[in-house]
């Protein structure tokens, strides 16, 4: 097979038997087609299976030199999705078309320093959701902005969990069971707040929520996408001040942090947020840990 159809196969399998996410996806595929293009200049042809099975390790770190030169070079951060990403495309085809090449596992992607998440305050959480509810131009979409922001904040939904809802989740239960990442479900807790606040939503809505429709609506009556929950969010931060941080995703890091924060166990967020390792969600130890040193530095006579 030529690494063309190999590709095809890999994106098919992550899609349709993985079932990943559309954007992921998309990144995983575009990531792996550069480097499939890269090889076809590099070894003077397109590549097929023996060509990826004896690629030596200078090779791929002359890719990754390569993604690194001209006005597209890719940052660190890139480069090691990037690699990422290869290599899972190369356990994919070990497992499924017997083509191995362990020596790729010598390069090494750039050192990474881990990047805190940036939650919103328990004060900006409020605002945004009162703000959604206030000033949309009509009642229904107030009242399904309010409920969407509530729902991200109370649960710690990723906004793809939120706006898979469909009208058969509704009355939403006092646990909902969730699917996330690669199709991993988790059982989250939902609070009355978010309950009510979309029952509000779904009387108001002037669109029937059938049980396999989408439970957020546009404007139309389609379904919500992630760009218009990222567009309400930016016009939202823009009549708050709040920084550009202020993002769907935003509020799953401020429901992770404000639950440790109050003494939260870090297992059980763990499971909440449907995290693989726990080393993830030890991160939100750090922005805690980070908070209490900034208000020592402020509040102590000697600091």
């Amino acid at each position: 097979m030529t690494a063309a159809a190999l590709l095809a196969a890999w994106i098919a399998h992550l899609r349709d038997e993985r079932r990943f996410a559309a954007n992921s996806v998309e990144a995983y595929e575009r990531d792996v087609a550069a480097f499939l293009g890269f090889l076809a200049q590099h070894l003077g042809g397109e590549p097929g299976a023996h060509e990826l099975a004896t690629l030596e390790p200078r090779d791929l770190r002359a890719y990754l030199a390569f993604r690194r030169q001209g006005p597209d070079a890719l940052a660190d951060r890139s480069i090691s999705r990037a690699l990422a990403a290869i290599r899972s495309f190369y356990r994919y085809l070990e497992r499924r078309h017997g083509v191995a090449n362990a020596r790729l596992a010598l390069v090494r992607g750039p050192k990474l320093k881990r990047a805190l998440p940036r939650p919103v305050s328990e004060a900006a959480a409020r605002s945004l959701i009162s703000e959604a509810a206030e000033t949309a131009n009509r009642d229904w979409i107030g009242a399904r902005d309010a409920a969407l922001i509530t729902l991200l904040y109370a649960a710690g939904l990723r906004i793809g969990e939120a706006l898979a809802l469909t009208g058969a989740d509704r009355p939403l239960p006092e646990a909902l069971r969730v699917a996330g990442k690669g199709g991993k479900e988790r059982v989250v807790p939902i609070l009355a707040v978010a309950r009510e606040a979309v029952e509000r939503y779904a009387e108001l809505c002037p669109y029937a929520l059938a049980e396999d429709a989408p439970l957020f609506r546009a404007a139309r009556g389609g379904a919500l996408s992630p760009r218009m929950a990222q567009d309400l969010m930016q016009r939202l931060r823009g009549r708050l001040g709040l920084p550009s941080s202020a993002t769907p995703h935003a509020l799953r890091h401020a429901f992770a942090t404000h639950l440790l924060a109050n003494g939260g166990d870090l297992r059980a967020i763990q499971d909440l947020l449907g995290h693989e390792s726990l080393s993830t969600t030890q991160t939100y130890a750090s922005v805690e840990a980070k908070k209490i040193l900034q208000l020592y530095r402020r509040a102590h006579p000697r600091a």
